[in-house]
């Protein structure tokens, strides 16, 4: 059962108090009273699980002044003002500073009630989405795998957040080994679907005749599951490789997509792995249902593009693979490290994990490089190529950044014990973490 909103009534008369809620606990509401705003700031603040009530004439602080100070600390915070009769320009001046709602005096309880409701409403959409931005910055199981801080990561969860609650169709593009799958998992881990039936389907795995049957049926009395599109009924049904969809199956996509109506009961998600230069997704599916699936649409960014997150992944990914094989994990020198930043990788994660996992490999039998590993792969690779593309300093901050957040990661924020083990003074470390906004709490456990 949810947990009942909260009201804070403030207002200095004993009255008007207690009479405000008992109206409103009798609604279901977890009121709370305070006879000033004073007091009120006291337990107020953000993240506030509820919207306040509030009178505008009180000794002390008055509403307005208590209007404001809630608003510098919750911007989004509902906050219903009382006026007196006849007491619109103040009324309309508390709208400006960010009031909800105001009544006046005397009011109607239904009225109140119905403008609680509907603050409370705002509220908990606001504290919903806060909570799932935590968990996106924070980390669930899930949203853990989408490692990385760089500025285009950044912006990907932004989209997984904001596309994960909407209820449209959604088409994600990207070069192969981009984790365009995961993203597919986060859209509906972080939606209202997710607790719901999650169906993936491969296009290009099944000859026609047995697509259109696993996708819609008919089923054989033998058959072990639904067709995919009733198996995924108000849940997720994510389509991979849909630029390989045959026409007809097009077709029949289209109209199944048709009748579900707007918005849909069962969310598609199209994830296309189209790499030809001059063909697109949007020339390989009919245009209808290529406008349909592209409503929303997010891509997801090569490795490439993702600067001292590829230093952070390798390094997450051999310390699971040391730990998997049961040794410890190799060590990456700066050339290395500029080696890492700087391959093309046109395998993109999915590359970066085999080379993360050879890495282990090799360096538990001693023998091999990271480099060797990398030149193995990318023939067009040189020795060393910390001159190209980026100033050798970057290459150089990155890793001593990759090295401080390694060591403060191992260590668990222990500033004696990563001042010993890099042998810098404190002030120097200090110095450090400050340039590259690496902060001790993170590293407690």
């Amino acid at each position: 059962m949810a947990k009942a909103m909260k009201i804070a009534i403030v207002d200095d008369e004993q009255d008007m108090r207690q009479s405000i809620s008992q109206w409103l606990a009798l609604s279901g509401y977890d009121t709370q009273t305070f006879p000033s705003a004073e007091d009120a700031l006291k337990e107020l603040g953000a993240d506030y699980p509820g919207i306040v009530i509030s009178d505008i004439k009180m000794p002390g602080m008055d509403g307005m002044q208590f209007l404001k100070k809630l608003m510098g600390a919750d911007s989004a915070l509902p906050v219903i003002m009382i006026t007196g009769h006849g007491d619109v320009p103040m009324a309309v001046e508390a709208m400006r500073v960010g009031a909800f709602d105001f009544l006046e005096k005397p009011f109607n309880p239904d009225r109140m009630t119905e403008l609680a409701k509907k603050a409370a409403n705002a509220r908990r959409l606001t504290l919903d989405n806060r909570a799932l931005r935590r968990e996106l910055s924070e980390g669930g199981q899930l949203m853990k795998k989408l490692i990385g801080a760089s500025p285009i990561m950044a912006r990907l969860k932004e989209d997984i957040l904001d596309l994960g609650q909407a209820d449209g169709h959604v088409l994600i593009d990207g070069e192969t080994g981009t984790g365009k799958t995961l993203v597919a998992h986060a859209l509906h881990a972080v939606g209202a679907r997710a607790g719901k039936k999650f169906v993936l389907v491969s296009c290009s795995a099944l000859e026609e005749e047995a697509l259109v049957k696993r996708l819609f049926g008919p089923m054989q009395p033998e058959d072990s599951r639904l067709p995919a599109v009733e198996e995924a009924r108000g849940g997720t049904l994510v389509l991979e490789d849909i630029e390989t969809l045959p026409d007809a199956v097009q077709a029949r996509l289209l109209s199944f997509m048709n009748e579900e109506g707007n918005p849909p009961e069962t969310r598609i998600v199209a994830i296309s792995n189209l790499q030809e230069q001059n063909r697109t997704v949007e020339d390989a599916l009919r245009a209808d249902l290529f406008y349909r699936l592209a409503a929303l649409r997010i891509t997801v960014p090569p490795l490439r593009q993702r600067g001292e997150d590829i230093l952070t992944l390798f390094t997450r990914l051999s310390d699971e693979f040391a730990e998997e094989y049961g040794c410890d994990a190799p060590k990456v020198c700066a050339q290395e490290a500029a080696q890492l930043l700087q391959a093309p990788w046109p395998g993109n994660v999915r590359q970066l994990i085999n080379i993360a996992e050879r890495a282990v490999l090799q360096s538990r039998r001693g023998a091999g490089t990271i480099t060797s590993l990398l030149m193995a792969d990318h023939d067009e690779m040189q020795p060393v190529m910390t001159t190209e593309g980026k100033p050798l300093k970057e290459y150089v901050e990155a890793f001593e950044r990759m090295l401080i957040d390694n060591t403060m990661r191992r260590h668990k924020g222990s500033i004696a014990a990563v001042m010993d083990e890099l042998c810098l003074p404190r002030r120097t470390l200090n110095e450090k973490m400050a340039k590259y906004a690496l902060q001790r709490s993170d590293y407690l456990s």
